[in-house]
């Protein structure tokens, strides 16, 4: 099963929304066939393992670390009908499958044929790989990373707005892969308005060559003042941008961020600004899973107020901004109470260069 997450892990990136599944088929004692789920409408993790097998797998054990498919609502055919025409004898499941439409179920149609089922194998490290795609179908949002980068004492930037580069390279690195494995990044404009980022996902020692696969960047509007120089509305053949804005925008912004290609979506308004967990439940409508937050400390207070933050990752740097004009992680009031302050659980902490990572779930 080791083996197999494993390869399920190969697929990070690529198979939103399906999930990330490995499979690897056994006979005594001997790996007779694998394979991991690459995108979606491509061959299943199971199938491309049984097909590896051939006529060996009869009789064989089959491990695979999500329960195997038995609905029609896919592109793909279901695989529990190829697990037993395979002939395999015994199937071993890491975790259950939450969508409603197999929960259960295919486990249940392979006992019934008389095939061994074993569900619960590495179940914990199965969930924790598809922690996105499980959050997306029980919720129907996607799973929330806040991320940022800033000083040891919890600043942003300095007062001016300088921010460029609080964190160092090794950092920045990890960002740019993180923005190549999630379905979107978000930020609010006044972080377009000071930074002007791309928001894009870089590789290469000066993170100019665009990564294989980009993010849908969304950027938080209520009323449309975006720059139509900005950058994040640029490259928009290689990474799209759609822009979250309330019915305040002007009519003629809407049509100039249309003509360059990118995609006006009008969310009902909360207190005057874009309503959070509206757009996150259209994002989860779309089948984005996943979404990276890399706003500035009024973006994050919003989140993090509205409880839509489901994973807190913070690169610290050994620096002291100090005074109580920069910019901190979280803009808005803060709480009279330590009772009331936000706590995160199975935090960890790593270094990354000379940066501290600390990340934690909500």
């Amino acid at each position: 099963m080791t083996l197999a997450l494993r390869l399920a892990a190969k697929g990070r990136g690529t198979t939103s929304p399906n999930p990330m599944v490995g499979a690897v088929v056994v006979k005594q004692g001997r790996i007779i066939g694998q394979g991991f789920h690459l995108r979606p409408g491509t061959p299943h993790a199971e199938i491309l393992a049984l097909r590896r097998a051939g006529t060996e797998a009869r009789g064989a054990t089959l491990y695979v670390t999500l329960e195997p498919c038995c609905h029609l609502k896919k592109r793909t055919p279901p695989c529990v009908p190829e697990v037993l025409r395979s002939g395999v004898s015994r199937v071993v499941i890491a975790m259950q499958d939450p969508n409603p439409a197999v929960k259960g179920k295919g486990a249940a149609v392979l006992r019934r044929a008389g095939l061994f089922v074993t569900v619960g194998v590495a179940r914990t490290e199965a969930e924790n790989l598809n922690r996105a795609y499980c959050h997306w179908v029980k919720t129907g949002r996607p799973y929330v990373m806040l991320k940022a980068g800033m000083t040891l004492d919890g600043q942003l930037a300095t007062a001016s707005g300088e921010s460029q580069w609080i964190t160092g390279k090794k950092s920045r690195e990890e960002v740019h892969r993180l923005r190549g494995e999630v379905d979107a990044v978000l930020v609010g404009v006044g972080t377009v308005l000071a930074d002007d980022p791309s928001l894009t996902a870089r590789v290469g020692s000066a993170f100019k060559t665009m990564a294989a696969r980009q993010p849908l960047r969304i950027i938080v509007d209520s009323r449309l003042r975006i720059p139509l120089k900005a950058q994040v509305l640029a490259l928009q053949d290689k990474a799209n941008t759609m822009i979250a804005t309330t019915a305040a925008a002007p009519a003629t912004r809407r049509s100039a961020l249309h003509k360059k290609g990118v995609e006006v979506l009008t969310v009902p308004a909360s207190r005057g600004q874009v309503s959070l967990p509206t757009l996150l439940k259209e994002l989860g409508r779309r089948g984005i899973t996943s979404l990276l937050v890399e706003g500035g400390g009024d973006v994050n207070a919003a989140m993090l107020n509205d409880k839509l933050v489901d994973h807190i990752r913070l690169y610290m740097a050994p620096l002291l901004l100090g005074g109580q004009n920069a910019k901190g992680l979280m803009g808005g009031k803060s709480p009279v109470r330590l009772a009331d302050a936000i706590v995160l659980r199975h935090v960890v902490t790593r270094s990354v260069g000379h940066d501290l990572v600390i990340e934690g779930e909500l």
